[in-house]
């Protein structure tokens, strides 16, 4: 995907949590986030927003660490810190201008792009680096420790830039449910009845990855030959079914079949946010 360099004066970012992100190199946490994927039924980890989860019960308990923020040094530390970047930019522009469009006011989010294994969030508590990436609702920001994207292509088989932003887009799909109170909304349904607790969880992770759809929908003159298969084999690759090898039953899913991921991503890729609110009007 062709995006254009990032514009420091358009996005939030920094870097925390033990040292500047790291790039193509193997990095922390790339054999743990696999065994977080595949455990988090069991030990309750979300390898995608387990901090973002449980914010209600965390937030206020921990303070940030010492942060990077010069976001030209952050941005520039390494290749996928660029791509990062770039995307933060143009996730911007895309979801400001719809926004405006639509008479809404509109907040940006932070990127925190961490190194060193783990990081302490403002909002979320601690994380680590098997956590995988995530978004904090308390305090608004996408946690991202780059090595992720080599587990995400070494050993679940999904490379290619427009993967990695499609990782990105589907965080920044939960800052979208936050601002427009999706995220309020489908917790308390959460709350009233427990017993739909994991079915309401799949619909808000189907929901985020038809935002990040939309938003490459909406800028379909960047994308390139090749970036949609990347997506949807990305999108697949982090099926709940396809995680757990059939291992956990369907009842205990949180984010989605592979089927359900792709198909969700497909229908955002046709620009329409208004189609993705669709998945989570349950009542």
């Amino acid at each position: 995907m062709r995006l254009n360099p990032f514009d420091t004066g358009n996005i939030n970012v920094r870097s925390s949590g033990g040292g500047m992100p790291g790039g193509k190199a193997g990095g922390i946490g790339c054999g743990t986030i696999i065994i977080a994927a595949l455990g988090y039924f069991v030990f309750g980890l979300d390898p995608m927003q387990t901090a973002g989860m449980v914010e209600s019960v965390q937030q206020g308990q921990e303070q940030a660490g010492p942060a990077n923020t010069n976001e030209q040094e952050v941005c520039t530390s390494s290749e996928y810190a660029t791509e990062a970047c770039n995307a933060l930019t143009s996730l911007n522009t895309t979801w400001s201008q719809t926004f405006r469009n639509q008479g809404y006011d509109f907040q940006e989010p932070t990127l925190d792009l961490f190194g060193g294994g783990g990081v302490r969030t403002k909002g979320c508590g601690n994380a680590s680096s098997a956590v995988g990436p995530f978004y904090c609702p308390a305090d608004q920001t996408i946690y991202i420790d780059t090595s992720f994207y080599d587990t995400l292509e070494r050993q679940l088989g999904a490379g290619g830039d427009f993967a990695r932003y499609y990782v990105l887009a589907h965080e920044y799909g939960h800052h979208i449910q936050t601002i427009t109170g999706i995220s309020d909304q489908m917790r308390s349904l959460q709350q009233q009845n427990p017993r739909r607790a994991n079915q309401l969880q799949v619909l808000m992770e189907l929901q985020a990855d038809c935002y990040a759809g939309v938003w490459a929908g909406k800028n379909r003159d960047l994308i390139e030959p090749g970036d949609i298969e990347e997506g949807m084999n990305a999108a697949a690759a982090i099926g709940d079914d396809r995680l757990t090898g059939g291992r956990v039953s369907s009842e205990n899913f949180t984010h989605g079949t592979s089927k359900q991921r792709s198909d969700a991503l497909r229908m955002g890729l046709q620009g329409d946010d208004r189609a993705c609110d669709r998945i989570t009007n349950v009542g």
